[in-house]
């Protein structure tokens, strides 16, 4: 459990932050970008639950949320933190793992059910609440690609990587369902401004 007496620690005033294994690194490292991209996608979920107000949909998108925090975690225990020699969840190492991305597919699969196939590209907006969604979708992207980034230059949890793909996946489809099931989607016309 964590508790938190004191939200100033100053440890942080010199511009590194400590991880999980205890190690310390720059506040502006690859491994703390994505953390904080993931932070920010999650926070922009927040706002489409508040927003969407459909207890089913809010409590789906509520552990997507704690799932955004387990991907935190994840990120911010480095290969080999604790002992540890993989990406092997423990009692003191966090990881994302396949059921929770499993999960997600299965949310996809079945918000996709209810759509027609798209014949364009869609437009991101539509109703306030599909708005909030696809704002939250291109922040998780971004999120995204700070992952891979890291990854490039050190180990990262596959799985993690593989959640946080399909995430955006979830929030586009999520999107369109938000849209009156895809029928108040904007389709995108290309060149029509010209």
């Amino acid at each position: 459990m964590v508790k938190l007496n004191r939200i100033y620690t100053r440890t942080g005033d010199q511009g590194t932050t400590g991880l999980v294994d205890g190690s310390r690194t720059a506040k502006h490292s690859l491994r703390i970008a994505a953390i904080g991209e993931v932070d920010e996608a999650n926070s922009a979920i927040g706002v489409a639950a508040a927003v969407i107000a459909q207890d089913s949909l809010t409590a789906a998108l509520q552990r997507i949320q704690n799932d955004m925090f387990d991907l935190g975690a994840d990120l911010a225990t480095p290969l080999g933190a604790l002992g540890g020699v993989d990406f092997t969840p423990s009692d003191m190492v966090l990881r994302v793992v396949p059921q929770q991305v499993e999960w997600l597919e299965q949310q996809i699969d079945d918000l996709n059910e209810r759509l027609e196939p798209l014949t364009s590209f869609i437009l991101p907006g539509g109703s306030v609440a599909a708005g909030h969604t696809h704002l939250a979708r291109a922040i998780a992207r971004r999120a995204e690609r700070a992952v891979t980034a890291l990854a490039e230059a050190e180990p990262v949890n596959p799985v993690a990587a593989a959640y946080i793909n399909r995430l955006s996946d979830y929030l586009f489809v999520l999107a369109r369902v938000l849209n009156d099931d895809g029928r108040s989607d904007v389709k995108w016309v290309p060149g029509a401004s010209r």
